[in-house]
């Protein structure tokens, strides 16, 4: 059950199977809706440049704070498809039908599992510097945790916006082999566009080429900034992702 409290525009929050998700919603109400997931230790904030840019292209945007983030609860754990199913429980509170998604890092992975678990409510899908799992145990699952969390780790320093087990708990999982993944992408049924951070970032570039080749209906465009391509350069990463989401 999801109800969702606030007001009507700005700041809102849903009660999702007892876990409040916090929103940030603006524009027209009848448009088009984008769905925007942040990665490990960020916040919805992190898209307000974008959304600017989307609601003056006729867009409607909700981007959410994931469980453990900002103003999301912090839960008692943290599985893959909890951030999930949080999302999703949101959708239908707000009576979302069919939806273009924005994931950045860990909200591009759940993004992902959304875009399998419920293909045909996907319209577009931007995966930005998705974690990648092994295919198999023996594989090479492109994630150093050290490098993945050094960032991460870091913000801790300087504020506590989120629950650091958000972060750490994910991370384990996705540096665990998930064959069941890599066999799902072929399920995702809206155009997609991977963005790569080039060499400057932890996610090898060759392994998000392998999604795009995997996923039907995909490409992937390279932006060599590193791992947070819509901060290092927003006007790069606005200027792949808006049209792809309006053209």
């Amino acid at each position: 059950m999801s109800r969702v409290t606030g007001p009507a525009a700005g700041v809102n929050t849903a009660d999702v199977a007892g876990t409040t998700i916090r929103y940030r919603e603006l524009g027209d109400p009848g448009a088009a809706p984008v769905v925007l997931l942040h990665g490990g230790s960020s916040s919805a904030a992190t898209w307000d440049r974008l959304t600017v840019a989307l609601v003056s292209a006729g867009r409607r945007t909700i981007a959410a704070d994931l469980r453990g983030h900002g103003g999301s609860s912090r839960t008692p754990a943290y599985p893959l498809d909890g951030f999930r199913d949080d999302i999703l429980g949101l959708l239908d509170a707000l009576d979302l039908g069919r939806v273009a998604l924005v994931g950045h890092s860990l909200g591009a992975h759940t993004a992902s599992l959304i875009a399998q678990r419920q293909p045909e409510r996907v319209t577009h899908l931007v995966l930005e510097e998705p974690p990648v799992p092994a295919r198999e145990p023996s594989g090479d699952h492109g994630l150093s945790t050290a490098r993945f969390l050094l960032p991460a780790l870091a913000l801790l320093t300087l504020r506590r916006g989120f629950d650091p087990r958000a972060v750490t708990s994910p991370v384990r999982q996705l540096r665990a082999a998930d064959p069941a993944w890599w066999h799902r992408l072929a399920s995702i049924a809206s155009p997609t566009l991977l963005i790569s951070g080039g060499p400057r970032s932890h996610t090898p570039a060759r392994r998000l080429a392998e999604v795009a080749r995997t996923i039907p209906r995909a490409r992937l465009v390279t932006i060599p900034v590193g791992h947070r391509v819509h901060s290092h350069d927003p006007s790069g990463f606005q200027a792949a992702v808006v049209p792809f989401l309006t053209g």
